[in-house]
């Protein structure tokens, strides 16, 4: 999230209602950019949130930071190689709510995930929004339709 300061000078003259005017017109509209300026991003302008793909491979990386973790694994396409894929998953703070800590998953854990494919293939992303390890039954599903 990016923040992006701006400064309001308030003329002061006239009436004490003009003052008012003004200072509420300028506190109106400092709060309507600080809105703007900190919003999200959309996922659908990244993923096709319609459609919902499911892969399995092995965990390479879990970046457990803000403002979302990423659950890095390599999958082996249709030919035999192998790449790598990265799953955008859910903020931090939000994982942890759900039992979701930096140490629930290990580089080398055989992982299937389902989410939305990126729009951009070549990116070799998507939106996770189940992830389960088959070795101890452990797994994770998004509540958020």
């Amino acid at each position: 999230m990016r923040r992006i300061g701006c400064r309001v000078s308030v003329v002061v003259s006239g009436s004490k209602g003009g003052v008012v005017k003004k200072l509420s017109m300028a506190v109106v509209l400092v709060v309507a950019a600080g809105s703007l300026v900190s919003g999200h991003h959309s996922f659908p302008s990244f993923y096709f949130e319609e459609q919902s793909v499911t892969l399995q491979g092995t965990l390479v990386e879990f970046d457990y930071r803000a403002p979302h973790a990423w659950v890095h694994f390599s999958v082996a396409d249709q030919g035999g190689a192998t790449k790598k894929v990265s799953a955008e998953w859910s903020n931090p703070n939000r994982l942890s709510r759900d039992g979701v800590t930096k140490d629930t998953l290990k580089a080398g854990d055989y992982v299937i995930i389902t989410g939305s494919p990126g729009r951009n293939a070549s990116e070799n992303r998507m939106h996770l929004k189940r992830i389960e390890r088959p070795a101890d039954g452990w797994q994770w599903a998004s509540t958020r339709r």
